[in-house]
C-alpha cells in the first residue's frame, strides 16, 4: 500500500515538474561569442540581461512563468548561426529567439525562423537586408538599420558642395550600408565621388587610401571620407597617413569606446550615433548607465543599450500578448511602441523594424576620457528620417 502510495507521490512530482518546466519561457540568445565580433557580443549579451530584469522588475519571470535564456555562439559563421538557430527550435523547444551580431550570419538564420514559425528578433546585425529583400513576417528588429545609420549620417554630413568617398568593409554591412548612405545624400547637394571596399580583416590602409586621396584631392569645397566599419579600427591609421594635407576630412557613425579611443586623433569629427550613455535622458538611460557603473565598473556602450532595449521589447511583447504563441506575439509586436535606454522606439507593421532617434555629434576631446567624446549636436528623431521600406512581401 505504502510503495502504491510512494509511486502516486512521485508520478504527481514528476507531473508537476513537466508542468513547470512547460511553463518556463525559453529565449534563445543566438549570438557572436567567439569570433572577430566578440567585444560586441559580450555587450549585447549583457544589455539583454539588464532589459530582462528591468521590464520583469527583477523578477525574471512574466505573468507568472520564469524567463529562462539559452546561449547559442554563431562564431560569426553563418552555417553555424543557421544550424544554432535550428537547434534552439527543434531542439531546445525555445519559444523566442535574439540575435546575432553580424549581419552575414543573420541573413542566413532568417529562413531558419519561417520554417519554424517562430520569432527571430534580430539585435544588433545591421544590414537592410535583413528587414528588406531577405525578410519575412517572423522577423523583428530593435537594431537600427543600415539606412537609419545612412540616413542620420546624411543629415549630419550632408551639405551642398561637399565631395565625399567612401570606405567601407567588403560584405552586407558594408555594402548595404554605402548603398543607403548614397541614397540617403540624394538631394543634400553633396555628391559620392569615390568608393572603397577593403577585406574585414583588413590592417593595411596604405592602397585602399592612396587610392580615395587620388580621387579626392583636386575637388573644390569640402571633402568627407566617409567610414563604414565593424570590428578593428581604420581610424588610427587612416589619421597617419595624414589626409589633413589634401584637406579631407573623416566622418563616421558611432561606434564601441575603446575604438572611439582613435576618435581623439580627429577632434570636431562629426557624424551620427546609435548610441552614446551620456546623451540620451531618460530614466531607462539613468538606471542603465547607474547599473552598468556599480556592476561593471564601466558606462555601457553602443550595443549594450541595444540588447537591453531587445530584452525590454520582448517583455512587453510577452505581457501584451500573454502568450508565447507566435501569431498573438505578432499581432502583439507589430506597431508596438515601447520605451528604451535612446527613448521611445515603434516596431513598423510593414518590416518589423524598430523606428527610433539616431543622434547627430561632434567629437570633442577631453584629456580625462580616454576616447573622443561625441557631444550632441541635435536629435535626429525617427519622424526626421524617411526610412524606406525595402521588403518585397
Amino acid at each position: 500500500m505504502h510503495s502504491r502510495y510512494a509511486v502516486a507521490a512521485g508520478m504527481a512530482l514528476a507531473l508537476a515538474a513537466g508542468v513547470a518546466a512547460a511553463q518556463d519561457i525559453k529565449i534563445a540568445h543566438v549570438y557572436d561569442k567567439t569570433g572577430p565580433l566578440e567585444a560586441y557580443a559580450k555587450q549585447s549579451s549583457a544589455g539583454l540581461m539588464l532589459g530582462l530584469e528591468y521590464a520583469t522588475g527583477g523578477t525574471m519571470s512574466v505573468n507568472g512563468r520564469k524567463l529562462v535564456v539559452i546561449e547559442k555562439d554563431t562564431q560569426s559563421k553563418p552555417d553555424v548561426g543557421k544550424a544554432q538557430l535550428a537547434a534552439a527550435f527543434g531542439d531546445d523547444k525555445a519559444d523566442i529567439a535574439i540575435g546575432p551580431v553580424n549581419s552575414g550570419v543573420a541573413l542566413a538564420m532568417l529562413p531558419v525562423a519561417e520554417e519554424y514559425k517562430k520569432i527571430l528578433l534580430v539585435e544588433p546585425a545591421v544590414a537592410d537586408a535583413i528587414t528588406g529583400d531577405k525578410w519575412n513576417r517572423y522577423i523583428f528588429r530593435t537594431g537600427r538599420n543600415s539606412s537609419q545609420d545612412a540616413i542620420a549620417n546624411a543629415v549630419a554630413v550632408g551639405k551642398a558642395g561637399t565631395s565625399i568617398a567612401t570606405l567601407a568593409q567588403d560584405y552586407a554591412f558594408g555594402r548595404d550600408g554605402v548603398k543607403a548612405f548614397k541614397e540617403a545624400l540624394a538631394g543634400t547637394g553633396a555628391n559620392i565621388v569615390h568608393e572603397e571596399y577593403a577585406p574585414q580583416a583588413t590592417t593595411d590602409f596604405t592602397a585602399p587610401a592612396e587610392r580615395i586621396f587620388n580621387a579626392m584631392k583636386d575637388k573644390p569645397g569640402r571633402k568627407v571620407l566617409f567610414v563604414i566599419w565593424a570590428g578593428g579600427n581604420p581610424f588610427g591609421k587612416l589619421a597617419e597617413l595624414n589626409p589633413g594635407r589634401y584637406g579631407i576630412e573623416l566622418a563616421t557613425g558611432g561606434n564601441i569606446l575603446p575604438a572611439m579611443a582613435a576618435f581623439k586623433a580627429t577632434p570636431g569629427m562629426e557624424g551620427a550615433t546609435y548610441y552614446y550613455y551620456e546623451i540620451p535622458k531618460n530614466p531607462i538611460n539613468k538606471w542603465l548607465v547607474d547599473e552598468h557603473q556599480k556592476r561593471f565598473k564601466a558606462p555601457p556602450d553602443f550595443f549594450t543599450a541595444g540588447g537591453m532595449s531587445a530584452g525590454i521589447a520582448i517583455v512587453e511583447a510577452l505581457k501584451k500578448s500573454a502568450s508565447t504563441d507566435t501569431e498573438k506575439l505578432i499581432a502583439a509586436m507589430e506597431g508596438m511602441s515601447f520605451e528604451t535606454p535612446k527613448g521611445r522606439m515603434t516596431f513598423r507593421k510593414e518590416d518589423h523594424q524598430a523606428m527610433q532617434s539616431m543622434f547627430h555629434f561632434k567629437i570633442k576631446v577631453d584629456p580625462n576620457v580616454a576616447w573622443g567624446v561625441p557631444e550632441l549636436v541635435r536629435e535626429i528623431k525617427p519622424e526626421d528620417m524617411n526610412v524606406p521600406v525595402r521588403n518585397k512581401r
